[in-house]
């Protein structure tokens, strides 16, 4: 019985993908994909993906008209967490290329990736 609700809320979930931080270096560096920071402001201004877009988690519902639904998305955080939770958000709103950082900053900084600071 726990095994079939499991299964009936996994089912039910959308899960978006999760990308690496070599494929969002190169989507980056193409121009290809948006990168959209769902952190808050103190961690944003603590350091961030240069060129990325600050949206909040709390706030993304209200603010997806900012990006393009047409060109893919990547959301990042901290670890992974809530840039999940904001890929999945994008992708029930309508956008069809959504795709959470996997570790998020911890993973982009460890990679040795540039960060931006706002301090």
């Amino acid at each position: 019985m726990l095994n079939r609700l499991l299964r009936a809320l996994t089912a039910s979930r959308a899960m978006a993908p999760e990308t690496d931080v070599p494929h969002t270096v190169l989507a980056r560096a193409a121009g290809a994909a948006q990168i959209v920071d769902v952190r808050e402001p103190d961690e944003w201004a603590a350091g961030h993906i240069p060129g990325a877009h600050h949206i909040p988690l709390g706030d993304l519902g209200r603010r997806m008209g900012e990006l393009k639904a047409d060109r893919p998305v990547i959301t990042v955080c901290r670890s992974g967490r809530r840039s999940l939770t904001a890929a999945e958000a994008l992708l029930k709103s309508g956008f069809t290329d959504a795709a959470s950082l996997a570790g998020g900053m911890i993973a982009w900084t460890n990679a040795k990736q540039p960060v931006e600071s706002s301090r």
